[in-house]
């Protein structure tokens, strides 16, 4: 019976023993950590957390090494991905703060949790924005809208993204959505930038629609770009649209007020003698012949406005 005993006296002893030197190497590693911490935050994480499992192994005399490791560890994944997100690295700081916010939680540290949080909010902004440019760069637009869309639907003030969505979704086409976004970008500080957006694509819109002869089309859309703003390109487009549906008096008005707005124009002197023409099949004379006047000193149309004037004048 004794010598069970004793052999049972050993065994706790050994027992102790072991656990002391497992606690120590713990507590080791957990300095070990704490010094790394200073130069290698990666490493150090690694000793942390190994650290966290050989307090956890020591039972109830491990318990205050393991709540330290938990104060820890969030922090410093957290720290490492402030390190990922200041050198660029977007995607890998993100799956860092989504990491420290997980382990905060799990851990019940709130502070890192709540930062980590406000800094993945902000870091998928910026990865949806990198990867819409991205996407427009690979002349992906539909890829690109969704990007930028979410950018939106996370911030929906932001209007760097809602000009970009604008482009995006005219690029696609979809002149609705993009003139909505870009009125969008307008309302949140971008009003200049908008409202330039917004005239191209009408004016664009306006140019496709007299190019293929859908002429009220045309006009329509020129005239939406003169209600922002008075723009030469889109009286020519008025000018030229009015003409082929033989709408002399508008044609007219609109290319007098392309040369008002323009008139150094390389083809003022060709817009003129148009007018001219206009006037003079209308049967306004002393028009016609003012406008001829206009252009006697250019080379190409000159010769002929003398012939038209010497007639009108008879």
């Amino acid at each position: 019976m004794k010598k069970i005993l004793l052999i049972c006296a050993a065994a706790i002893i050994s027992a102790a023993t072991m656990s002391a030197q497992d606690m120590a190497k713990a507590t080791e590693t957990y300095n070990n950590a704490a010094t790394t911490l200073q130069t290698d935050k990666v490493a150090a994480l690694g000793l942390f957390e190994q650290a966290l499992k050989m307090g956890e192994a020591c039972g109830t005399e491990g318990a205050e090494l393991v709540k330290n490791c938990k104060e820890n560890i969030p922090g410093v994944i957290l720290s490492i991905g402030k390190e990922l997100y200041n050198n660029k690295d977007i995607t890998g700081a993100l799956a860092k703060f989504q990491e420290a916010s997980k382990v905060a939680k799990e851990y019940g540290n709130a502070d890192v949790a709540t930062e980590a949080d406000d800094l993945i909010a902000h870091a998928s902004t910026l990865k949806d924005m990198e990867d819409g440019k991205a996407a427009v760069e690979a002349k992906d637009y539909a890829k690109a809208a969704v990007s930028f869309k979410k950018v939106m639907d996370a911030d929906t003030t932001n209007a760097a993204a809602a000009l970009y969505l604008g482009q995006a979704l005219s690029a696609t086409g979809d002149i609705k959505g993009a003139v909505e976004a870009f009125k969008h970008a307008a309302a949140n500080g971008q009003e200049k930038m908008a409202k330039a957006q917004i005239s191209n694509l009408y004016l664009k819109t306006a140019a496709g629609a007299l190019k293929t002869g859908r002429y009220a089309d045309a006009i329509a859309n020129a005239e939406k770009v003169n209600e922002i703003e008075q723009d030469a390109q889109a009286y020519l487009v008025i000018g030229q649209a009015s003409q082929k549906l033989g709408k002399s008096d508008e044609a007219i008005a609109a290319f007098e007020k392309y040369v008002e707005i323009n008139p150094k124009a390389r083809n003022a002197d060709a817009i003129i003698f148009t007018v001219a023409a206009l006037y003079q099949k209308a049967g306004n004379k002393a028009k016609a012949i003012e406008n001829y006047k206009k252009v006697l000193t250019n080379p190409q149309f000159g010769p002929s406005a003398k012939q038209q004037v010497d007639a009108l004048s008879k």
